[in-house]
């Protein structure tokens, strides 16, 4: 999926509340920047529409609307087709994309994005076949609760069901695949998926897949119930981590090259800027151990 559930990002002012679940985007936030997590999912700070985001937006509209067709006609220039009309409606559902193209007055620019998203669904045919899928689930929500009350949900791209039962989880990138020894990370979002629909429905997925249609690589791994074990017991630590912050109002910026990227700089300490005040209430700091003797 291009973005995964945004828990809060860009709220449009709707008013503070600690967090009740975890998303795949939520958890590399944490992950890459605690205080981003915050800006996102507390703060609900508004963030630009970027031009590469949205565009992984349309095209995973198009690979998904593709399927409604019959398996004969899931053709390259039938796919093209689909990018006008599917553009069309991702900006009415998000008017905030005007502003992608407000000052391209001539329209050049907008050719030669639109002609990006066209080369992204053509180079998809030739990693996969679509005439030949029949995919059990496009653009499924899932959400699983722990044992722990840990509240896990995510939009998986593409499940497809063999005859024999197996599940293969599939994801669309539009960018390019990993280097291999970045390949755990990418696949940190696939065990994820794994993890709640073993959890829902008592399957492990046969296969996990990762399609990066920047550069036409296929990144593909069999999990097994200790993988998912795994990132279950990260998956808790991590939430551990964000009730800790949340309760103590301790969101610490950790700075990375992926600084340059970011919307929020001019809240950032890092950038010589001030977070907003903390909307939540804090709990009480725990009396000190002598305190606690002076007051017997």
């Amino acid at each position: 999926m291009a973005g995964g559930v945004r828990e809060g990002a860009g709220g449009g002012g709707r008013p503070a509340a600690p967090p009740v679940s975890l998303s795949p985007s939520r958890a590399g936030d944490f992950m890459q920047c605690p205080l981003l997590y915050r800006f996102r999912v507390i703060d609900r700070l508004p963030e630009k529409p970027s031009e590469a985001a949205t565009r992984g937006t349309l095209v995973h509209a198009v690979l998904e609307r593709l399927f409604d067709a019959p398996a004969a006609e899931r053709t390259a220039p039938r796919a093209r087709a689909l990018i006008p009309g599917q553009w069309d409606r991702l900006r009415e559902s998000r008017p905030e994309l005007v502003e992608l193209f407000a000052d391209d007055a001539d329209g050049e620019r907008l050719a030669r994005w639109l002609s990006e998203a066209e080369r992204l669904v053509e180079r998809w045919f030739t990693l996969e076949d679509p005439t030949r899928l029949e995919p059990a689930e496009r653009e499924l929500f899932v959400e699983a609760e722990l044992a722990s009350g840990l509240r896990l949900r995510g939009i998986i791209d593409r499940v497809d069901v063999a005859p024999t039962g197996e599940v293969r989880i599939v994801d669309y990138k539009t960018g390019k695949a990993p280097r291999p020894e970045y390949a755990e990370g990418a696949l940190f979002q696939m065990k994820f998926y794994a993890l709640v629909v073993w959890r829902l429905k008592r399957v492990v997925p046969r296969r996990l897949q990762l399609v990066y249609l920047g550069s036409g690589d296929v990144l593909t791994y069999d999990p097994v119930p200790a993988d998912l074990e795994r990132i279950e017991r990260k998956l808790l630590a991590l939430w551990e981590a964000i009730r800790l912050a949340t309760e103590t109002g301790d969101w610490r910026p950790r700075p990375t090259k992926l600084c340059g990227w970011c919307d929020h700089r001019a809240h950032c300490p890092e950038f010589g800027g001030t977070p907003p005040p903390y909307p939540l209430p804090l709990a009480p700091a725990a009396p000190s151990p002598q305190g606690r003797m002076g007051a017997d």
